[in-house]
């Protein structure tokens, strides 16, 4: 009888960012374009947000993503050639149905034949799409450099950008390029995991294959925003509700902890937490119970920025690094969800 076949684990992979690239749509002044989006502007003002950035019309989030990258790629001075795996994480509707994302930017990269992988897992996308990086990295020796995209383009027509939740969404790209064995900013570890309950919660319902045309009169100035859809999904069932609101939080400090085991590391190891650009009392309750002070947080860069999807959580990452406020050694904790995906990532300056 032959016994069966036990698979070899990888070896851990050690990669870090070695240089980060932004792209942001234009600045928009929330106070003074809030009438815009919804009846009740003095509303979204009080959410605290100051700035948001609008793409032009004609860019979309390809370019947002090759201006990021290209800005990246610049700082190391490579060429795409130089690159043997691009990863995109996008976390609203793609520029046309039936391409991927990921292999367009590499054709505006000037690649001819590489290795992609896209990503579409919304807002926690920038978080867990490292690991993808690293353990492509772990499988395939061959793989020294990698540049991992995360990207958000507010699709108008489909989405009220200041009626979805309590922050103002907002266009923009964080790239990264990724080395085998730099040793700075360095992955230590990921964990995530999806209860898929209320995949639907935040939904379009225009435009997929079920309904792919809204009705006649239909628009994103009038449709019904995230709060109602809570409503609508949760009903009259309170308990229901608290439990979700509460398990938003206790889900996040449950894949923190499980990305510090993985690294063998304590809740006390973190000395930053970035969270998605939300309010800082949201971003206070999950830094709070990891006993990370707000001002070793993304809370002050918020307001500035709006919530870019994906992107948030490299954005915030690269400035504070660059303004100093993560020294080398510190350790990042990255955060995030996607509706019913949880993940957070670890990474050591």
């Amino acid at each position: 009888m032959t016994p069966p076949r036990t698979a070899t684990p990888p070896a851990a992979v050690q990669c870090g960012i070695a240089a980060f690239g932004l792209a942001f749509g234009e600045d928009r002044d929330v106070a003074a374009t809030a009438a815009d989006y919804v009846d009740n502007p003095e509303r979204v003002v009080n959410w605290g947000f100051r700035t948001y950035h609008r793409a032009p019309d004609d860019v979309h989030a390809t370019g947002l993503a090759h201006a990021a990258a290209q800005r990246a790629l610049d700082r190391l001075g490579l060429a795409a050639e130089d690159l043997d795996l691009v990863v995109v994480a996008t976390s609203d509707l793609p520029e046309y149905a039936y391409r991927d994302g990921a292999a367009a930017l590499a054709r505006e990269l000037g690649f001819e034949r590489t290795q992609t992988l896209l990503l579409t897992e919304g807002c926690g996308a920038g978080v867990h799409g490292l690991y993808y990086v690293a353990s492509t990295m772990a499988m395939q020796p061959e793989v020294e450099t990698a540049l991992f995209v995360a990207v958000n383009r507010v699709s108008e027509y489909h989405r009220n950008r200041m009626n979805l939740f309590s922050a103002v969404l907002s266009d923009g790209a964080a790239a990264v390029v990724l080395r085998r064995g730099h040793g700075a900013n360095q992955w230590l570890a990921t964990e995530q995991f999806t209860e898929p309950e209320h995949c639907d919660l935040l939904r379009v319902d225009f435009g997929g294959t079920v309904s792919p045309v809204p009705p006649e009169g239909w628009s994103s100035r009038e449709a019904p925003g995230g709060h109602e859809s809570v409503r609508r999904q949760f009903g009259n069932d309170s308990v229901a509700l608290q439990r979700f609101l509460t398990n938003r939080y206790t889900r996040l400090l449950e894949v923190v902890d499980g990305a510090c085991r993985r690294a063998g590391l304590q809740r006390q190891d973190i000395d930053h937490l970035i969270y998605l650009n939300d309010s800082a009392a949201s971003i206070e309750a999950v830094a709070e119970p990891l006993g990370v002070p707000l001002s070793r947080t993304n809370a002050a860069l918020a307001p500035g920025h709006g919530h870019m999807g994906a992107a948030d959580q490299l954005v915030s990452l690269a400035q504070q690094l660059e303004r100093g406020e993560i020294a080398s050694g510190d350790v990042v904790a990255l955060c995030g969800i996607s509706t019913d995906r949880w993940s957070a990532t670890l990474v050591r300056a």
